[in-house]
């Protein structure tokens, strides 16, 4: 009886073993999958202008990856630096071109790679740099292509700022000269001027407002309590209170002023603090832009506040540009939308407010 119920198992186990392997019968054999041929691409040097965005500049070829089983395979061009393509970290930072399945060929034209260059690699302008590239394939597991090197250089056209009512702003900060002095603009042609200027320490951190480049005919000065006076000549300088980055305005409808001393932050879900706390900005005076690096979630937003108050914050309008959500010199904007990122991950984060009326910003993730 003992020997019958032995053998009754043995079946049994043996029946279990061979419907497991049945079931999976479609998994990739464990043998070695590679591409059937060299990856090519029919140019090596790429240079991109403003007339060629649309045009072709080369066409990336490669060969089938056989996985030994029928299924579509995927494939990717992924384009990165060589300095990123080694270590534990290798081309965890490549801009990616889905191609799709079982295709084997794919051009890219002069506003694709400009993209990738400019965006994704971050590179120069005007300046011809290195950049690598190979494919990727996938089923149930990737493999990768021979790589390339690419000769690449990208262009960014000059930015034309649009011309909004000026007030420059020149002050001992800057030698007192109004030719080379930083503006506050009126982006709505309204008389009411706003922008940023960084007042370092030493000096008397005193400044005036001029209606050109140039002392004459009209500057204007600090009047007492808040109002502006005509001070073309001598007395009537702002002096600001402490060295720091300034919000400037000036309302001349008015005839009224303000300075004030601003650091900046970030606050929202999508940031380390939620909207409880700030998460605070560092000053770069070289570059002239505010910046940060911290985590961020994808499935959160975010604000850019001064001074960890609703009293000046940006949020983007539908053309994903900063604007003012709150800020005393114009009414409340509830209009805008918080600013997200586009997936989880460790960001650093830039705001530029030294351009008065084109303030931007960038998010890069590292």
């Amino acid at each position: 009886m003992k020997k019958h119920i032995i053998k009754a198992l043995y079946v049994f186990f043996a029946f279990i073993l061979f419907a497991s392997c049945d079931n999976n019968a479609e998994i990739t054999k464990l043998s070695v999958v590679k591409f059937s041929q060299t990856f090519t691409c029919s140019a090596s040097s790429f240079v991109m202008t403003k007339d060629n965005g649309d045009t072709n500049l080369g066409t990336f070829t490669w060969g089938a990856v056989n996985y030994g089983i029928k299924a579509a395979v995927t494939y990717t061009l992924q384009f990165d630096l060589p300095t990123d393509t080694t270590g534990t970290t290798a081309w965890s930072k490549a801009q990616e071109i889905l191609v799709g399945d079982d295709v084997l060929t794919r051009g890219i034209n002069g506003s694709e790679l400009n993209k990738i260059a400019i965006d994704g690699l971050g590179l120069t302008s005007g300046v011809v740099s290195k950049v690598v590239v190979r494919v990727k394939s996938y089923v149930d597991r990737s493999v990768y292509s021979n790589v390339l090197t690419l000769d690449v250089n990208p262009y960014v056209p000059p930015v034309v700022l649009p011309t909004y009512p000026s007030l420059w702003v020149p002050g001992d900060y800057q030698n007192w000269d109004p030719t080379t002095a930083p503006t506050i603009v009126s982006v709505n042609s309204d008389k009411l001027y706003e922008g940023y200027i960084n007042i370092p320490a030493g000096g008397t951190l005193q400044y005036k407002y001029t209606a050109q480049a140039d002392w004459t005919p009209m500057a204007y000065g600090d009047g007492g309590s808040g109002t502006l006076i005509e001070a073309n000549y001598s007395g009537g300088n702002f002096t600001a209170p402490s060295a720091g980055y300034y919000e400037l305005s000036a309302n001349l409808n008015t005839m009224t002023w303000t300075a004030t001393k601003t650091t900046w932050g970030i606050i929202g879900d999508a940031t380390p603090g939620a909207w409880a706390t700030d998460t605070q900005m560092t000053y770069d005076t070289t570059n002239k832009v505010w910046t940060v690096t911290c985590d961020m979630l994808s499935t959160g937003s975010f604000k850019f506040r001064a001074n960890n108050d609703w009293k000046i914050d940006f949020g983007i309008d539908s053309a994903g540009k900063l604007a003012y959500a709150d800020n005393p010199l114009y009414p409340y904007n509830g209009n805008l939308s918080n600013l997200t990122v586009p997936t989880s991950g460790n960001y650093t984060i830039t705001l530029d407010l030294h351009v008065a009326g084109q303030y931007t910003y960038k998010l890069n993730k590292n």
